[in-house]
């Protein structure tokens, strides 16, 4: 009788026993993948040729004879040819909604002017006459010929008859026509909220765009979609992940409600990845209350809230300690120390993770005030609190993320997008502290990587690229661009692996490939730590797999 073996049990032992006549046998694999490099982020361990499977977890990880030595006749092969296998890549900053959301309503990523804008909206309108409001996302005026942001009249000479809300890439600011300031009440007279802003023209009209909370103006204008239409952009989101090659996301500033949704998805295998949910504070519902929930199959994991400090930096609504080099505002604080503390001690109270927004040199240093204040020293294992961006933090305070036990989320495909307006924003005396990945590993933090989508693609190659390069998709790099600040290929990888597994608890199941741990796995066309960096972007995902089961296959 054949007795299978835990799957904690090492490779040397199991192929010991094959020796050896006995009346246990060594279990056969379920699936073997070999055929291209393996690389494990196990610092003890860190190269393979070949894994085994079984049951979900990795039973062996070795060389290619000993690891042949476990396939039975049922064993599944999976032949990488030549394609580079990693532990499974995880986004650790994502909005699960908005990718799917950005493939199935009016997307404006890569609209190159004003004109453009125009054009677009012009297209959309003529096919789809219906719409009451159009609603779209993903422009960014950074690269335009204009240089400068859209107003109202712009878009009126595209659609005027209907409200049109435009949300910029990195969703802390909208651009709306007239109809919709008209619906929103909102006259030159309007206040901006707290944490907000309206900006108005000379002679003190709104011209259209409307930063941070002040977004909240209009917003409400969009109907909020139903369970059918949410369930749908996560299904969507969460299927373009797989075939990206990330077999996991921590999908930051969910709502509850989604929960329930991911949990059935997940259940019918509809989502087929690891989802970290961490809603809004406001949306957090039974979570400060009852406490993390995990769902049956363990891959939909509710523990963290998010919070927001202040805006970003692309729209300057990032804090800063001193003004912006080209415009007459520090930036904005998003939410009273008051209430940002009293979700926090709720948090910490029901063992509670706390994810919070910081971009700016000031927002990231009152935040770690107040962290500092609600923790009270504690540096428990069980914590874990991050800081989500971390763009801009002075050398004193880099350290003190470390001291405290924070650890840093980052998104390095922010350096391409934002080299071309950052230099502007922050002046030659602060852009070293920008994007300060050096710095941070040096002060002895992890760093867990994601890409922030869909204000970025969402694509694991451009993030592994953008780390170990700091250069945009053409390799340029910009002057004063801390070229120095680089990441190694071996802290690339553990920033989609590893790190994300630990900044979400998830480290001793997922993130190396180990034995014992879930078989979460990634294959890329191309090698990571060996190619040249300009062919890094044009790889593309051969094998995704979670639990065991095969996602994503490119042959």
């Amino acid at each position: 009788m054949r007795h299978l073996w835990k799957a904690a049990v090492g490779l040397s032992f199991l192929l010991a026993a094959c020796s050896v006549e006995s009346e246990v046998e060594t279990p056969l694999a379920d699936t073997i993948i070999w055929g291209g490099p393996v690389y494990t982020a196990d610092d003890g361990n860190p190269t393979a040729e070949a894994v085994a499977i079984k049951d979900g977890r990795i039973m062996g990880v070795g060389n290619r004879a000993d690891i042949a030595l476990l396939v039975g006749p049922s064993t599944q092969i999976i032949d990488l040819a030549g394609a580079a296998l990693f532990p499974g890549f995880t986004d650790s900053h994502a909005h699960l909604d908005g990718i799917g959301r950005r493939e199935l309503t009016l997307d404006l990523t890569g609209t190159a002017s004003v004109s453009d804008l125009q054009a677009r909206l012009q297209s959309w309108r003529e096919a789809h006459p219906e719409d009451t409001i159009v609603a779209g996302l993903g422009w960014i005026e950074t690269h335009w010929p204009e240089k400068r942001f859209p107003t109202a009249a712009d878009l009126d000479l595209a659609i005027a008859d209907v409200p049109v809300i435009l949300s910029r890439a990195d969703g802390h600011a909208v651009i709306v026509n007239s109809a919709a300031l008209k619906a929103a009440g909102i006259t030159a007279d309007t206040e901006p909220p707290f944490g907000g802003d309206i900006l108005k023209d000379e002679a003190g009209e709104p011209t259209g765009m409307l930063i941070d909370n002040a977004m909240g103006l209009v917003q409400k204008l969009i109907p909020e979609p139903g369970a059918t239409e949410q369930t749908k952009f996560l299904k969507v989101g969460a299927e373009l992940y797989a075939h990206r090659g990330w077999t996991g996301m921590h999908y930051m500033s969910a709502a509850w409600s989604d929960v329930p949704l991911l949990t059935d998805l997940s259940s019918s295998d509809e989502v087929g990845i690891r989802v970290y949910v961490v809603p809004d504070g406001a949306r957090a519902g039974a979570l400060l209350e009852d406490g993390p929930v995990t769902n049956e199959n363990g891959r939909i994991i509710t523990r963290a809230i998010k919070l927001y400090v202040d805006g970003a930096l692309g729209s300057r609504g990032a804090a800063l300690l001193e003004p912006y080099a080209d415009a007459h505002t520090s930036g904005l604080m998003l939410i009273s120390e008051e209430e940002a503390k009293g979700y926090m001690r709720k948090a910490l109270k029901h063992g509670v993770q706390v994810a919070t927004h910081a971009i700016g040199d000031k927002g990231n240093r009152v935040l770690l005030d107040w962290y500092k204040d609600v923790l009270k020293g504690k540096l428990d294992d069980d914590l874990r609190w991050r800081i989500e961006h971390v763009q801009v933090i002075t050398d004193e305070d880099a350290p003190r993320m470390k001291a405290m036990g924070i650890i840093p989320s980052m998104q390095p495909s922010h350096v391409i997008s934002d080299m071309h307006f950052a230099p502007a924003r922050l002046g030659p005396d602060r852009i070293h502290e920008a994007y300060a990945w050096r710095t941070v590993l040096r002060a002895g933090s992890i760093i867990a990587g994601g890409s922030d989508a869909p204000v970025e693609k969402g694509d694991p190659l451009v993030e592994f690229y953008a780390a170990i390069g700091r250069t945009d998709l053409s390799g340029y790099q910009g002057p004063d661009w801390q070229a120095d600040q680089v990441m190694t290929r071996d802290e690339a990888l553990k920033a989609f692996t590893i790190w994300p597994a630990t900044a979400s608890f998830q480290e001793k199941d997922i993130g190396t490939i180990s034995i014992g741990k879930k078989a979460d796995l990634t294959a890329f066309s191309v090698d990571l730590m060996t190619a040249p960096l300009a062919d890094i972007p044009n790889g593309h995902a051969v094998l995704t797999m979670v639990d065991g089961k095969v996602l994503f296959q490119n042959r």
